[in-house]
């Protein structure tokens, strides 16, 4: 675990004291979003499209993202907020970034971009779908680093553990934050689990680059856009067994996946029964 990347120590800045420091998980939101602006920027220049439009789209939806991601968190996690001694502290921190919250935030943020410009909503989804992988690969990474959004205990060859996780994988947290999962045939003390993080960020480097290589061979305006709605609710909805998540439906599936069914169902309706192309498709 590498939490934090370069240490500089407590700053004195004018009579205010800070810990400053470059953290691993912020450093991996940068380069993700700094990685999907120049390969977005690049794109949208070859098209002859306004250079702002590309800054504009990524700081959007990275703002789109915080919020709606947090707005997910605090409903999935009400109970536990409201019943904390400082629920603001929880609703502000920086933990809670929920992906799921945070790509309904991005879609509404951006599609309020887009109208602005006067652009494609479809044409720009199949731009942008396969950056949407690409960001999600690279802050899984930071996710890793952290010890944070880790899988259920195991004993295969590469389970890891984390010991000074968010929270740590320890018999105990297991038992107090989560009762559902059965930890009877492991001893007490420090537990090794699925790195899922890790398992999230090879398959979505996977399907950004299938999807990366499809965007300029579209013939059906919005179906690539369409294709990641499946591919990335089938990889979430498949990656929930092996995560810590409460299991709310029959006992068997978690909330994230049945949002991803809802991902999943929503791309093959809309491959199936395409919605009208665009006048403006592009420029």
């Amino acid at each position: 675990m590498y939490p934090i990347i370069v240490d500089f120590g407590i700053v004195n800045f004018f009579g205010f004291e800070f810990r400053l420091a470059i953290y691993s998980f912020g450093l991996m939101l940068v380069i993700a979003f700094y990685s999907c602006y120049f390969l977005l920027d690049k794109d949208l220049k070859q098209l002859g499209y306004d250079e702002k439009l590309a800054s504009d789209i990524i700081f959007w939806s990275a703002l789109g993202g915080i919020i709606g991601s947090k707005i997910y968190h605090v409903i999935e996690n009400l109970d536990q907020i409201l019943s904390s001694n400082n629920p603001l502290e929880h609703i502000f921190s920086g933990s809670g970034l929920v992906f799921l919250g945070g790509l309904i935030g991005a879609i509404i943020a951006v599609s309020i971009i887009l109208k602005k410009y006067g652009v494609s909503w479809l044409f720009f989804a199949d731009r942008l779908a396969p950056l949407i992988l690409l960001g999600y690969a690279i802050g899984r990474i930071g996710c890793f680093l952290v010890g944070d959004d880790y899988g259920i205990p195991s004993d295969l060859p590469w389970a890891v553990s984390f010991p000074n996780g968010l929270p740590p994988t320890t018999s105990y947290v297991f038992t107090s934050q989560f009762p559902w999962i059965d930890i009877s045939k492991y001893g007490d003390g420090v537990l090794t689990v699925h790195p899922t993080q890790l398992y999230e960020t090879f398959i979505c480097f996977g399907l950004f680059y299938m999807l990366w290589l499809k965007r300029n061979t579209i013939k059906i305006q919005g179906s690539l856009f369409f294709q990641y709605l499946i591919f990335a609710g089938l990889e979430r909805f498949l990656i929930e067994f092996f995560r810590t998540n409460e299991k709310y439906l029959f006992g068997v599936f978690s909330g994230a996946q049945i949002l991803s069914g809802f991902m999943i169902c929503i791309g093959l309706f809309f491959l199936i029964n395409p919605l009208p192309p665009s006048e403006k498709e592009s420029i």
